[in-house]
């Protein structure tokens, strides 16, 4: 719920158009901007400038000050949080952040894991996935490395390019859905239950700590008693696996 002290700043805004009252809510809620761009700055390469994310991030609350419908009674920081988390991800897009190498390693992670897990149904080990692609295991970890930054955002990715409806916000609890959207829940949420039933207790736990409690990989890390990079191996082996699990019904929801 919006705590009663913003209800008349709210109010001003989008019922009386006040420009003033927009202006002290943006200023109220920048500390989200600033909190949403410390976590996905982690993992990204250095040559991200967070002022970058930062700036985009701001485009992103004022968006969702917008369009928020205070009359609702929803929580506005948690539908700030995803629209300044968009506006990053557009941003990093638009930057063509990644080399396409290392998408093309990533690329292949993701269809061996798609590949093997389907295969045996159940969760493949780091041997059998270095076997598969001909490399060592430690080969195979500095390949984790290289590609943690492509698993970043990854369920933010649109679940159709043209749409902006990403994989995680089907996730979010909201009052109305037309038809169309609930099949679309439907095979995602099918996926990822799939998905997420074949990762590891430690993966499973770093992607609830990440996505749901909201703690950055540092935070995990010491939570769990793992190195950041550790932390990092895990989260990256966790949404490869869940890509490849959503893989397989990309057809489903590209149809409907």
């Amino acid at each position: 719920m919006i705590a009663s002290v913003n209800i008349e700043m709210w109010q001003a805004w989008k019922d009386e158009g006040d420009l003033e009252a927009k202006k002290r809510l943006i200023e109220q809620y920048l500390p989200l901007v600033d909190y949403v761009t410390n976590r996905m700055a982690i993992g990204l390469p250095k040559n991200v400038s967070r002022d970058d994310l930062a700036s985009n991030g701001v485009m992103g609350l004022i968006d969702a000050i917008e369009k928020f419908d205070y009359s609702r009674g929803l929580q506005f920081e948690t539908y700030a949080s995803w629209r300044i988390r968009g506006a990053i991800i557009d941003g990093l897009r638009q930057g063509d952040w990644v080399p396409r190498s290392i998408r093309e390693k990533a690329k292949r992670v993701e269809e061996a894991y798609q590949k093997l897990e389907q295969q045996y149904l159940r969760s493949v080990t780091d041997a059998e996935i270095s076997k598969y692609l001909e490399i060592s295991e430690k080969e195979f970890t500095t390949m984790l490395h290289e590609i943690a930054i492509t698993t970043v955002c990854s369920l933010e990715d649109p679940i159709r390019e043209e749409e902006t409806e990403t994989r995680m916000s089907l996730l979010v609890d909201e009052r109305v859905k037309n038809p169309d959207h609930k099949v679309h829940e439907f095979f995602l949420k099918e996926s990822l239950v799939s998905g997420i039933e074949k990762l590891t207790e430690k993966e499973r736990t770093v992607v609830s700590l990440f996505y749901y409690d909201e703690l950055s990989l540092s935070e995990i890390a010491e939570v769990m008693s793992l190195s950041p990079s550790r932390i990092s191996q895990l989260h990256s082996k966790a949404i490869l696996r869940l890509r490849g699990a959503l893989a397989k019904h990309k057809d489903q929801l590209t149809q409907h």
